[in-house]
């Protein structure tokens, strides 16, 4: 009876990560008129699809083509452009996904679609006419934590191909600024990061999914807590490589701590 139930019982397949990127957009992205480049746009799109499509068939996976692409309004230096990757349609080697970026103001939780399109990924090389696996992509993480992430490219790691501590600690940091942030809308600089715990190493290729989640608040003071896991981008093996704390201080215009919002309990 056991063995009958389990061959009757549905197959339930493993839940890949959400698909959200996040990039602070500094002066330097810019052109002229002061605002992000389109083709940077088109480029952080173009990463979000590349890591929603290899997550969802572990193949390697290549862009085939961007479709009605409109841009609805510019982002502007120290916006928030998030980005994100939908399934449209999958066929037999090639998954088509609705790209969205909006433009966040971290100081007044304003949200906007700035661009949107379709961009087409197909796999790259022979697999015997295999249909690719399609696995079950999960919800969007609760709303109270911020995450996002990141593909490791071989600038940002050492002659190992292993991430840099201090480019994993700036992503660490980043999402730190975003969550606190969002959470108090003022102007907010790092003050201190408690110890950081590196458990293991990120490789080149790899995804780097970074979570941060607020756990304390004081006066204008915020204590957000960073997890880094690795992910292995064929596999989907992941596991914890880096967590720590960071407190983030709220300061006003004249450079002084401000009061913050108590956590939300």
């Amino acid at each position: 009876m056991e063995d009958l139930l389990a061959v009757c019982a549905p197959t339930r397949l493993p839940a890949i990560p959400f698909t959200r990127l996040a990039e602070l957009v500094f002066p330097e992205q810019t052109n002229h008129h002061g605002t992000l480049f389109g083709g940077a746009s088109l480029a952080l799109m173009d990463r979000a699809a590349y890591i929603a499509a290899t997550r969802l068939t572990r193949r390697k996976m290549v862009t085939a083509g961007f479709d009605g692409v409109e841009f609805g309004r510019p982002v502007l230096p120290g916006e928030l452009a998030e980005v994100t990757a939908t399934v449209r349609k999958t066929g037999r080697s090639s998954v088509v996904f609705d790209v969205e970026l909006l433009a966040e103001n971290l100081l007044t939780g304003e949200r906007e679609r700035a661009v949107g399109g379709t961009i087409a990924m197909v796999a790259q090389g022979k697999h015997d006419d295999e249909p690719l696996p399609m696995l079950v992509a999960a919800p969007p993480p609760h709303p109270g934590l911020t995450s996002f992430v990141e593909v490791v490219f071989p600038d940002a790691a050492n002659h190992r191909d292993i991430l840099f501590g201090g480019n994993a600690l700036a992503m660490m940091g980043k999402a730190a600024f975003i969550a606190a942030t969002r959470h108090c809308h003022q102007t907010v600089v790092m003050a201190a990061s408690e110890r950081i715990d590196f458990r293991a190493p990120v490789k080149v290729g790899a995804f780097a999914d970074v979570t941060a989640r607020i756990v304390m608040t004081g006066r204008s003071s915020i204590c957000v807590e960073v997890e880094l896991v690795a992910e292995e981008a064929l596999s989907g093996e992941r596991e914890l490589s880096a967590r720590g704390r960071f407190v983030m201080v709220a300061i006003g215009g004249n450079g002084r701590p401000v009061a913050v919002p108590p956590r939300a309990i």
